[in-house]
């Protein structure tokens, strides 16, 4: 099947809505087609990462033949809109009437967060490949809402401090969007940072889309730090990223950056301006991993693009549930059993080239790949691995139990070591 006919058949599927399943009996249901419902924006300010999402995801399941097992898969995709109010409606169209046996997706944090509380209360499963905030699988976890393919907001910027520290930097500005996202992200890095023996000399918050960063980087220049951690996605990062070089600070103070500063779907926009740049994240497009050439390869050669973060992301989800589905052959309408085998299951064969499991909290435990953006041998910028940090989880090297009892990252605290 091709991604054409796919999509048509995806198309057909939503049309049809419940009735497919109407008066369900158990055998004939166990025998029929797994329904998926995927949410992304296909409009709003993040259509452009919804549409990767989609891609990623339905490559997946075109690759494996819209099959698991015995069984056929039938995808529900309905668009979110980047707003949380459309996201909590969509997601009830999917369970009640399209009768779903599980959701996939969500971009913005405000639509994921409305998804999770309303499944919290139904108990259907819910796979959050891309939405980050740290206390879906901390403080507030929900049983039935799993990171697959996913990870915690503050997780990766940890490992990062660590290296910042390690080149011997002692003085470090951060600047950020301000939502919970990017304090989070800050949170991490700050944490770290502070407790190893750095110093966070300033930080910055600035509202989303903003147009013009001249008043956050005067100030930064200022005070002189030895490198810029930058939390930054879409739009904003594109912008601060050419900014920060005509200001005359690239070359002269380094920037470090959440691995979205550097996503394929900010990157593949810029030229010069983002080399250089080091992030962290679980995938590096430019790593010399079999798996990872192998997806890169097949991702470009279909799109006619380097995958980006929220296309990644969704393939691996999809591969993870998949492979558990197939263990318990197929009876995704026991939800405890799905939910459970999929906490159990292990993926060493995915496109992160490295083996992952999930902790007690349903949240990944990754390889960590120190990353910086250099030209490939196509004149394409993307992200090559220059470290790796082995087996990062959500709490770093902090005990889970201690960990919790401080309180989330925010504005207000941000783990900051007092000298």
């Amino acid at each position: 099947m091709d991604r054409r006919q796919f999509l048509k058949t995806t198309a057909l599927t939503l049309a049809t809505g419940a009735g497919a399943l109407a008066a369900p009996h158990i055998v004939r249901a166990q025998s029929g087609p797994i329904r998926i419902g995927l949410m992304a924006p296909q409009t709003g300010v993040v259509a452009a990462g919804g549409r990767e999402i989609i891609d990623g995801f339905t490559l997946f399941w075109e690759n494996a033949g819209s099959r698991v097992g015995d069984r056929s898969v039938e995808l529900v995709i309905e668009d979110d809109a980047s707003n949380p109010d459309t996201a909590l409606q969509k997601a009830r169209r999917l369970v009640e009437q399209a009768k779903v046996h599980f959701l996939f997706g969500n971009l913005l944090a405000n639509t994921g967060l409305a998804v999770a509380n309303y499944v919290k209360d139904n108990g259907t499963p819910y796979f959050i490949p891309v939405i980050a905030a740290d206390d879906l699988t901390q403080r507030s976890r929900i049983k039935n809402v799993i990171r697959a393919g996913g990870y915690s907001a503050s997780q990766f910027s940890r490992p990062l401090a660590d290296w910042a520290l390690k080149q011997g930097y002692k003085k470090i500005a951060t600047i950020s969007q301000d939502y919970t996202f990017g304090h989070e992200q800050c949170g991490g890095f700050a944490q770290t940072f502070t407790e190893g023996g750095g110093a966070i000399v300033g930080q910055f918050w600035h509202p989303l889309n903003t147009s013009d960063f001249s008043p956050y980087l005067g100030q930064i220049s200022g005070l002189a730090p030895d490198a810029v951690f930058a939390m930054e996605t879409g739009a904003d990062s594109s912008r601060l990223i050419q900014q920060y070089a005509s200001f005359g600070l690239k070359g002269q103070i380094p920037m470090l950056g959440a691995q979205n500063a550097t996503d394929q779907s900010v990157i593949r926009t810029l030229g010069p301006e983002c080399e250089g740049i080091v992030t962290s994240a679980h995938f590096a497009e430019g790593a010399d991993l079999p798996a990872t050439r192998a997806f890169v390869k097949t991702y470009s050669g279909k799109f006619s693009k380097i995958p980006s973060l929220y296309a990644f992301s969704h393939y691996v989800g999809a591969m993870w549930v998949a492979k558990a589905i197939n263990r318990i052959g197929g009876k995704v309408e026991d939800r405890n059993l799905l939910l459970e085998t999929v906490l159990k299951t292990d993926l060493p064969d995915s496109p992160l080239g490295k083996p992952v499991r999930f902790d007690d909290y349903g949240n990944p435990i990754y390889d960590v790949f120190i990353r910086k953006v250099v030209k490939n041998k196509d004149g394409k910028f993307w992200n090559v691995p220059i470290e790796t940090y082995p087996q990062v989880s959500q709490f770093w090297k902090y005990d889970p139990k201690t960990y919790l009892k401080q309180p989330p990252y925010s504005r207000d605290f941000q783990g900051i070591k007092k000298t």
